[in-house]
């Protein structure tokens, strides 16, 4: 009985024995606390990186579907390249120029070439160099991909190569370094979180000169100012590409808060979080009904881009204002989309996938919105309003002169031949639905 009984017992002490010792020797012999939060930090910040970089899908998805069939493999190839060339030259210039050392007053910085001899994010002294930039590349790419739908169906693909490597090497990381590089607008006490204008207005107010320069769709307008609408060839694909950004914006806002470790920065992360969430639906919601009023029907492409201007909305100020307050955001953003939609039809301006009042309009919004709804009391409307006022500026201005250069030499729009016949056939030999179009010209044959 005595011997059952110690064999019984035998199992739960060898266990026993196993956790106790395997206790003692992590006691002993295991990583650090500080060794822990430097592996939290950059195994999660590596992991919002990878959902940003997902969210080059996501552009490339709306920006397809809202896009005529006939250029969807041009689209696609924009998107492509955004990420393939923009990472190299931020790796070799971009990152040196945005995370370097200052060389003109809070202005212009420079870190070197590549990765190697760069410190950390200062906002973060516990991340590695290299998934910093892995982190910082992601949102380079975005700021420059926002363009490609705008500019869509007309302009030529070498152009749009020689925009997307300006933009990354130098635009974006020069306006970027005055707010997270430490430059002269983060000594002002402006705030953009995770960069609604760093980022999105950038990319929107880009869009918004490369259209004024390049001029509208042939067919867009009338004689009389009167606009034609030029429907998407799929909402289906467009759809799922606001789902894929919504999902990626998971590493954008949330990842920006750089450090992970600890009750605090769990909290952080957190609100971060429903923030965008919340503000992400009141756009939608609020710009499905403002598209009711305006056209008397429920308009898909609008709320979808009213789910994105309430991502644009709460991406700058996420970390410092309430639930509340972030559904206000979103829902200001979801009617601010419709309405800058409406005013540019009314100026005659053809923006194909809305880039200007998704990201150049809402991100103002959030810029200025910081201020209004912060609830730590550290963010002043003045220094909101400056860097809302001046990286737009410098976005545009500097964009609107590359672009007015690239016309002035006869390579920025495609012919007009080339562009009624498509871009995908006249820029790149190809065709997105060869069935479909083969289909056609079986029928057009037999009806000849």
């Amino acid at each position: 009985m005595i011997k059952q009984r110690i064999l019984k017992a035998l199992p739960i002490t060898l266990l026993l024995c196993l956790v106790t010792t395997s206790v003692a020797f992590a006691q002993e012999d295991g990583p650090s606390p500080a060794e822990l939060a430097y592996a939290i930090d950059n195994v999660v910040l590596f992991i919002a990186a990878v959902l940003v970089l997902f969210m080059q899908a996501g552009f490339a998805m709306v920006e397809a579907g809202f896009n005529a069939s006939k250029n969807t493999i041009n689209v696609l190839f924009k998107n492509l390249m955004d990420l393939a060339v923009g990472a190299l030259i931020y790796y070799l210039i971009g990152y040196g120029l945005m995370y370097g050392d200052d060389i003109a007053g809070g202005w212009l910085a420079w870190g070197g070439f590549g990765i190697s001899g760069m410190s950390a994010d200062p906002v973060a002294g516990s991340l590695n160099p290299q998934v910093d930039w892995l982190f910082q590349v992601a949102f380079a790419a975005t700021a420059a991909t926002i363009v490609s739908g705008a500019v869509a169906g007309r302009m030529q693909f070498r152009a749009y190569l020689i925009y997307s490597a300006v933009i990354t090497a130098f635009v974006y990381p020069i306006s970027g370094y005055w707010k997270w590089g430490g430059g002269w607008l983060n000594e002002l006490g402006f705030h953009d979180f995770a960069g609604s204008l760093i980022v999105h207005a950038v990319g929107g107010f880009a869009g918004l000169a490369g259209v004024l320069v390049l001029g509208p769709r042939i067919g867009r307008f009338n004689k009389d100012g009167t606009a034609n609408p030029m429907p998407g060839h799929s909402m289906t694909t467009a759809t799922l590409g606001v789902f894929i950004l919504l999902v990626g914006w998971f590493g954008f806002n949330p990842g920006s808060q750089l450090a992970f470790a600890g009750a605090s920065n769990t909290d952080a992360t957190m609100l971060i979080a429903t923030n965008t969430l919340l503000a992400a639906c009141a756009g939608a919601t609020l710009a499905m009904i403002a598209s009711l009023f305006s056209g008397g029907k429920p308009d898909l492409g609008l709320t979808l881009n009213g789910m994105l201007g309430g991502l644009v909305g709460i991406t700058a100020n996420c970390d410092t204002v309430s639930n509340v307050s972030a559904i206000m955001i979103g829902f200001v953003a979801g009617v601010l989309v419709v309405l800058g939609t409406i005013l540019l039809e009314k100026l005659r301006i053809d923006d194909v996938v809305g880039a200007w009042p998704v990201h150049g309009l809402c991100g103002v919004w959030g810029g200025i919105a910081t201020a209004l709804f912060d609830m730590s009391g550290t963010h002043s409307l003045l220094p909101q309003i400056v860097g809302s006022t001046v990286i737009p500026i410098w976005a545009f201005v500097t964009m609107y002169a590359l672009f007015t250069v690239l016309k002035s030499i006869g390579i920025m729009r495609v012919s007009e031949e080339e562009e009624l016949e498509g871009l995908d056939i006249t820029e790149h030999g190809s065709i997105s639905y060869p069935e479909f179009t083969g289909a056609l010209t079986s029928s057009s044959a037999a009806a000849d």
